[in-house]
């Protein structure tokens, strides 16, 4: 792999660690559990070495879904992998891209999806960052990666931060949706279930003057990419993922997501026009 300058790349990370305060309060104390862990000193070394070396790494803001959407206000969290590769590409959102990036195929296929379940193209500008503002939590598994080298910090520790992350959301009171697209989301299911348990055990050994939580919805499909969107056993397309979220949201009493961007300013302009496929 080459190495790239960090200072010729404003697109990539500049320093770590971060300020705690960036991040939404709720989140905070796992973030500093995990910079005082073993996993996160790991971490923190890796980043500082790779910067030092003048190797690029991206995400700028590896913790922008956490400054975005606090752990109160996530209704909905969607698991992706790793982040975008490639330079100007990966913006701390799961799936994300930065205004004015062309649409990577996995981003495209869910607005594919989108526009199968609601009859319409979404609107692509700034649509994910509206979701996160809607509660949408859009978390990757791993934060950060190198320049050119897909999933190269996929075993750096990473995961021990974003599975406390989705223990927290689990163990709550409010009923989640979890869309686990691919492997390595999948993978975090037993950590949902076992989240919801926990939580109603002490539940039941404290009894509190509120309603009970319900179950966690899991929605699991293939990973998005072109490389399984269409395969079994679970395709991504088709999987309805979006409509059924807001069909559990609007159950538990609680308002839809606007999956489409219609309340984005500028919202008349959407990807495609009605009637046509994205492309």
């Amino acid at each position: 792999m080459s190495k790239q300058s960090v200072a010729s790349d404003s697109c990539g990370l500049s320093h770590w660690p971060p300020e705690v305060d960036q991040i939404a309060p709720g989140w905070r104390p796992l973030l500093q559990d995990f910079l005082r862990s073993a996993e996160g000193q790991r971490v923190t070394a890796q980043l500082q070495a790779d910067l030092a070396a003048g190797i690029a790494v991206f995400p700028p803001e590896p913790l922008r879904a956490l400054r975005l959407t606090a752990p109160e206000d996530v209704r909905v969290v969607i698991l992706g992998q790793d982040p975008y590769h490639g330079p100007g590409q990966a913006c701390g959102l799961a799936f994300a891209v930065p205004p004015g990036v062309k649409t990577p195929p996995s981003l495209r296929n869910i607005f594919k999806e989108l526009q199968r379940e609601f009859g319409r193209a979404p609107h692509a500008a700034g649509l994910l960052d509206h979701w996160a503002r809607q509660g949408v939590l859009l978390l990757n598994s791993s934060l950060t990666v190198r320049s050119g080298a897909a999933a190269s910090h996929t075993r750096l520790g990473w995961q021990a931060l974003t599975d406390a992350l989705v223990n927290q959301l689990a163990e709550g009171e409010r009923a989640l949706v979890f869309m686990l697209w691919g492997a390595h989301a999948q993978a975090k299911a037993r950590l949902i279930e076992q989240g919801a348990a926990a939580h109603d055990v002490l539940r039941a050994r404290h009894p509190v003057a509120r309603l009970p939580r319900g179950e966690h919805l899991l929605l699991a499909a293939n990973h998005p990419s072109p490389l399984s969107a269409l395969r079994p056993p679970v395709p991504f397309m088709g999987c309805g993922h979006f409509a059924r979220a807001n069909d559990f949201l609007r159950t538990h009493g609680d308002r839809p997501v606007d999956w489409l961007g219609d309340a984005l300013p500028g919202a008349s302009t959407p990807l495609a026009g009605h009637g046509q496929l994205v492309a």
